[in-house]
């Protein structure tokens, strides 16, 4: 029951943030929201900080579990470009999730370590297959220049589908599917 009461508290808590922003939080409303009594959120999370942190922790392993399965078969850049679809598509089905994992101001890492491995564990795959991609002989400067690079892509692109222009230019479905894939082989023809 106890680790219902806390899947509840979070699926409450990402209802509320969706409904009225992060602003919006409050032990109180998210209790009601849960169908539990006020107290019973406290039973877990200390403040609205370490529902967060939940959040951000939750949020980095499901886009990491997607991302080690988009990693799993093919040529490395054929699972870079999954992976980096993968991301995409994450921020464009999980928004806040996506909009909470991307806000180091929100998680203090010394308060919650388990939120920053988290994000840890998704970044890694990232590395990994930049690592395969680049070869053991690559100059490590150049290997975290394209880390960053092929992070930026996804991210920027996944930005601009959810909140920026192409949100509106682009209609959810086959079309920003498929801009979505242009834009990563192309990045990746390089």
């Amino acid at each position: 029951m106890t680790a219902d009461l806390k899947e509840r508290v979070l699926d409450a808590s990402v209802q509320l943030i969706q409904e009225a922003g992060l602003g919006g939080l409050s032990m109180r409303e998210v209790a009601r929201r849960a169908g539990v009594s006020h107290q019973a959120p406290y039973h877990h999370f200390t403040d609205k900080a370490a529902i967060v942190a939940a959040l951000v922790e939750r949020g980095f392993t499901l886009l990491a579990e997607r991302m080690e399965a988009a990693e799993r078969t093919g040529t490395a850049a054929q699972r870079l470009r999954r992976v980096g679809r993968t991301y995409v598509d994450f921020a464009l089905e999980q928004p806040v999730y996506f909009r909470l994992m991307f806000r180091p101001e929100l998680t203090d890492p010394e308060r919650f370590p388990a939120a920053e491995a988290a994000g840890g564990r998704a970044f890694a795959v990232l590395e990994r297959l930049v690592d395969e991609v680049t070869g053991p002989q690559a100059d490590p400067g150049r290997k975290d220049a394209m880390v960053t690079m092929h992070w930026s892509l996804v991210h920027g692109l996944a930005t601009l589908l959810l909140d920026g222009p192409l949100a509106s230019e682009l209609g959810p479905g086959v079309t920003r599917g498929r801009h979505v894939d242009d834009v990563l082989s192309l990045f990746l023809e390089r």
